[in-house]
């Protein structure tokens, strides 16, 4: 099931072989259990981002009657949170060993997309296809999850959720083409400071920013871990960075040549990473001036040697950045080694860090086929450090 990468120049550690196609998967707290998505069920795995771990299946969560599209893993209440195209959510709880579902009612039409908890865990956000975003959390006096739901602002299916850290602000992106920011601010759920931000007092559902940056359907909004920058991509090939998230954001957009990305998850303040189509994981980073650029591919462990110039990689790499314009085009972007460890598209990266990390080493991805695959990126942290990156 699980095959341990070794090379110098690897970044990939561990390749785990666990379905035929897999929507999503999410991590406990302590690294130690993951739980994957595959067609209606979510197996629970006994699991370790080690090289050389095994892993084995625990649990088997079975309530949904259709694809699961969405789960995440509360860090401290150790609850998880499951959504499907059956238009249902659920709420699961582990008592004596065993997890207990509690029906969420989404008051949807259409399938939810993906899911999301809060950073303080007291509520999380379901992404559906209904043009609308359900914001759910608990209420103690009826013992049960409700959802409030902001609508009439997405012209499509909404196909990512992402929470700010003051957990508060809420952006998403939609399949028509854009990235907003709203306010997921309820009242006797938040705390009454909680209401002013940087855009001044808000209500529930307003819509602060849109931003009409991509050209295609927009995917995989993140927050950076302090919550001044976002980043999204778009189906046009197009990965897109805001800074000074406000009334008055600044937008830079890069054209690659490759193909079209899916998701992205924030490294540090001054890196990135991102996946797609490609079934390779591309690394960005922002220089002294703000500016962000590829910097590579990150899976070349199967590459073969007759491909290798004869310069380093990272000598390559730096003599090829992009985006000094506003929009840059990558037009010397290098293909993705046609022998990569992911062969299908890759749909979801997921951080190996305790919540609330300022800079990630570790991280794992999975996608349509049917693989998670463990990445280190000690080395090249360190390399791009040393450059002040």
């Amino acid at each position: 099931m699980g095959e341990i990468l070794r090379s110098a120049d690897m970044v990939a550690v561990a390749s785990h072989q666990l379905a035929q196609c897999i929507s999503g998967h999410a991590w406990n707290v302590d690294l130690t259990m993951i739980a994957v998505c595959t067609n209606n069920e979510v197996h629970i795995y006994n699991a370790s981002p080690a090289p050389s771990a095994v892993w084995d299946r625990l649990h088997v969560l079975q309530k949904h009657d259709q694809l699961v599209s969405g789960v995440d893993w509360a860090p401290v209440s150790n609850y998880i949170v499951t959504v499907s195209h059956d238009r249902n959510s659920y709420v699961w709880k582990l008592e004596e060993n065993v997890w207990q579902p509690t029906l969420v009612i989404l008051r949807i039409n259409r399938a939810a997309i993906s899911v999301k908890w809060s950073p303080r865990e007291n509520k999380f956000a379901v992404a559906s296809g209904a043009k609308s975003v359900c914001v759910c959390y608990y209420e103690e006096d009826n013992n049960w999850w409700v959802s409030k739901i902001i609508r009439k602002k997405h012209g499509s299916t909404v196909t990512g959720v992402a929470w700010h850290p003051n957990n508060v602000l809420l952006a998403t992106t939609s399949t028509d083409c854009k990235c907003r920011i709203f306010s997921a601010y309820i009242k006797g759920v938040d705390s009454r400071s909680a209401a002013t931000t940087t855009f001044g007092e808000i209500r529930f559902g307003e819509q602060l920013v849109q931003l009409d940056l991509a050209l295609g359907w927009a995917f995989g909004v993140k927050w950076s871990p302090s919550g001044r920058s976002l980043a999204y991509v778009g189906h046009d090939s197009t990965i897109h960075f805001i800074d000074d998230v406000g009334p008055s954001p600044i937008a830079q957009t890069l054209a690659l040549r490759d193909l079209p990305l899916r998701d992205v998850l924030f490294l540090s303040e001054k890196r990135l990473v991102a996946g797609g189509f490609d079934c390779n994981p591309m690394l960005f980073a922002s220089d002294d001036t703000g500016t962000w650029n590829f910097v590579r591919f990150l899976d070349e462990g199967k590459t073969p040697a007759s491909d290798v110039k004869a310069s380093t990689q990272f000598s390559e790499a730096f003599g090829k950045f992009y985006g000094q314009a506003k929009r840059g085009v990558a037009t010397e972007s290098p293909s993705s080694a046609p022998g990569t460890y992911h062969n299908n598209c890759i749909t979801l990266l997921n951080p190996l860090a305790p919540p609330g990390e300022q800079e990630i080493r570790k991280f794992s991805t999975s996608g349509m086929d049917g693989k998670v695959v463990i990445w280190d990126m000690s080395t090249i942290s360190d390399a791009l450090a040393r450059l002040g990156m």
